[in-house]
Order: C-alpha cells, then structure tokens, then sequence
C-alpha cells in the first residue's frame, strides 16, 4: 500500500523516493492521476507536481517537493490472504467474522442433526436399541444434536472430525462417544505415511491413542491422505474479499460518510516544518473525522486545497463485489446463495427448489459418510449385521422428490400391484400380482 499522506485512517504514498515529470493521467474516475516509473533500483516512484506534499516512509516524516500537477495513486499489491493452514485463523477470520461462512456451517450443520435416525437389522426396524440410547445421549455434555452439529461444523471449518469412543473395561461396545476439537487432534505416522497413532494435547497434558481408537471423518485432501482438506481453502480469497468489504463500509460509516484525502500546500517556496505538518493533520482528525464530526464543513486558511483519494463505494461497484464473493463462499459449501440471504432470484418457488436440491445435494452426502463411518466402527460392535440409518421419505424437504417417484410409479401400467407396492416401500398383499 502506497502511502502519502495519512488522514482519516487511510494511508497513501509509503516509501515515495523519487520524482520525473510527466503529464500521464490515470484514475481518471476519481479525477486524480499519476505516472509510475521506475528508478535505478528498481522502486516505484510517483510524479507530483506544483505542490509541497507529506510523504510517509516508515516511522520518519519526510517532505518531498515536485514540479507538474499534483497527483496521488494508491498501488496494488499482493493481497495478504487468512492463513489456511491454522485452525485457529481460518475460525477466528473466515467463521466468526464473516456471516456467510458462518450461516452455510451452520445451516449445514443443524440440517444434518434434524434428520432422525434409526437401528435397522434385516430390515426390521427397532423403535428403542441401545444403539439409539447412545447416540442420543453421546456423553454428560451433549445430546444427539449437539454431538452431530460438533462433528459436522469441525468437519466443515477444518476438513477433519475426531470421534472418540469410550468403552467400558473389558467391553468392546462403546457407553459413551466424545467429538474431539481438530486443533487439539494430531496424527502421528510411520515411515511409510501411514497412520500410527491420534495425540490429543489439551490442558499441557497428551492422550496417545491407537489408530484404531479414534473415528477420523475427513474430506478429501489431493496433497495428503490423513488430513482432510477445509472448504475454506478454496474460498478464502472469496471470504477475505467480503471482509475487506464490509470492514471498508464500517471504516466509511465511522468517518462520517467521508472517504480519505489529502490537504495540498499550493505555491509554498519553504517546506512545512515537522510540528507544522502534526498540527494541520491532528486538527483535521480532531474537528473533522469520526461519525460525532459528520456535515461538519472543512474552512481552509491561506493557499490550502483538499482533495479526495481513493474510488466511492459506488465507483468501486463494492455492493456486486461483495454479492459476488458471498456467492462464492456458498458455492464453496454446495449452499444455495438464496438459502444464505442472497435474494437476487427469490420467490417461493426458487425457495423451494434451493431447499430440494440443498437437502438432495448437501445435506444427504453428508449424512450418509457420517453414518457409514459410524456404522463401520460402532454399530457393528453391538452385532455384525446392525446399521443405523434414516428415511428419505419423512424429509420434508425431498417431498419433491417422493411425489415425483410416486407418479411416476402409480402411472406406469406395466407393473403389477405388488410391484407398484414394492417400488413405494410397502409389502405385498394378496391378489396384488396382476396389473392395475
């Protein structure tokens, strides 16, 4: 970020070494111009002309004077992006500062815990199993929900989701199930890559389990194959971009309305001196910024003149860039944007086809990993043939899907009744072999 001069919290014109005359406009959009060149060394350097201006070059304030018109431009550089590799960081920055990512965890999250679940063994399906029991008290902090929500959100905000089963002594059926924080979970290997052993370090004080101690849900990582990858490494320029939006929009609110400037000494043979410089700027902070000081007019004494730096939010088009990147991040998590607020196509049956092909897109595939993972290494220990499971048709949500099978099934004249019956769920009844 270049930087100039420094009022209202925006910085311009930082290490300006240099100047050549040049009459080359740019930003002609916001009415200010320059020319960028580089010097010998390689630094670029900024022509500003017919005006004594306040550079900043570190913590030293340095004046610089220039021949041609004024001008001041603000350079690009490489966007400093929310560290992906850190648990910690892509929490702190990704969900809880920003309202899309946090609304797709969840709305992801609560979906998958609202689905019931059931014990089936040779298709007979039972109402009460132990089985039942402990999911639906996993542990003394957590109910069914709770624990479910837990290992989908750490699924979604890491790529990994630690399942921890507790047993009984000397009994190989787990009495309770904890889902562990990924941040805490490290995964220790053998030489060949594969899996030896889960640390689990909280407090100062380390847990060594087996490999075979812990249920490790993970999403798909092309780079390693123990860790899972996070969505939001796909989406953090998208989610750093609605950051820097919104924290912009705020700055702009809390400065009165009013973007950052720069005051020009005009026609000035001597340089402003040092105490000079700190008295225009603290009393233009002072009377002028912040939302106390807003409609307050700016009166300029002797050969003074202001001028605005920097695009408006409306030259910028920062409303479609931030719509734009909250799209972005939904599509990241396979969420429907008008499910997260985006409304720029709602009506009820946009709604309701988002919900149908959230439920039928997101929320299922979710699901069924978690369940076939738990019925790999839990349900199978109550007895071989047990598996938890769930009905589609008492989705509310995939209603589309079952009336569409229904037609489907009742207005074909080629099946028999017993067929149809089959087709829907239902057992056979007698005389149902012939056609309808």
């Amino acid at each position: 970020m270049i930087n100039i001069f420094k009022i209202f919290g925006t910085s311009f014109g930082r290490g300006v070494s240099s100047v050549s005359s040049t009459s080359s406009m740019m930003g002609a959009s916001s009415g200010i111009g320059t020319q960028q060149e580089l010097d010998p060394s390689g630094q670029e350097r900024y022509v500003i002309n017919n005006s004594t201006v306040l550079a900043a070059s570190g913590n030293d304030m340095e004046q610089k004077s220039f021949t041609n018109s004024f001008v001041a431009y603000d350079l690009l550089s490489d966007p400093v992006l929310t560290p992906v590799t850190s648990y910690e960081s892509l929490v702190n920055e990704c969900y809880k500062k920003n309202i899309i990512v946090y609304r797709c965890v969840t709305l992801i999250a609560e979906s998958v815990a609202s689905i019931r679940i059931t014990a089936t063994e040779h298709n007979t399906e039972f109402e009460k199993h132990p089985i039942l029991d402990l999911l639906q008290r996993p542990n003394p902090n957590n109910s069914r929900k709770t624990f479910i929500e837990s290992i989908v959100s750490y699924l979604l905000l890491s790529g990994n989701a630690y399942i921890k089963p507790v047993y009984a002594k000397g009994d190989n059926i787990p009495t309770e199930v904890y889902a562990l924080r990924p941040d805490k979970v490290a995964v220790t290997r053998y030489p060949n890559g594969h899996i030896k052993n889960y640390v689990y370090s909280v407090n100062n004080k380390r847990q060594i389990f087996g490999n075979d101690e812990v249920i490790h849900l993970k999403l798909f990582n092309p780079f390693d194959e123990v860790y899972g990858l996070s969505p939001l490494c796909a989406a953090i320029k998208s989610v750093d971009q609605h950051n820097s939006i919104s924290n912009h929009n705020i700055a702009i609110l809390q400065n009165g309305g009013r973007p950052s400037g720069c005051l020009m000494v005009k026609n000035r043979t001597a340089p402003l001196s040092l105490k000079q410089r700190q008295f225009l700027e603290s009393q233009i902070k002072d009377t002028y910024s912040g939302t106390k000081n807003s409609g307050k007019v700016l009166l300029l004494e002797g050969d003074f003149e202001w001028k605005e730096m920097g695009l408006s939010p409306k030259d910028m088009d920062f409303e479609a860039a931030k719509k734009m990147a909250a799209r972005e991040i939904a599509e990241a998590y396979s969420v429907p944007p008008i499910l997260v607020g985006i409304n720029d196509d709602a009506t009820f049956t946009n709604y309701r086809e988002a919900r149908f092909h959230f439920w039928e897109d997101t929320v299922i595939p979710y699901i069924d990993y978690i369940l076939d993972e738990l019925n790999v290494y839990i349900a199978e220990k109550f007895h071989t043939d047990l598996r938890l499971s769930y009905d589609k048709d008492k989705i509310d949500a995939l209603i589309p899907r079952r009336d569409a099978i229904w037609n489907s099934v009742t207005n074909s004249d080629f099946l028999t009744i017993n067929e149809k019956r089959q087709a829907l769920g239902y057992p056979p009844i007698e005389g149902g072999d012939k056609l309808s």
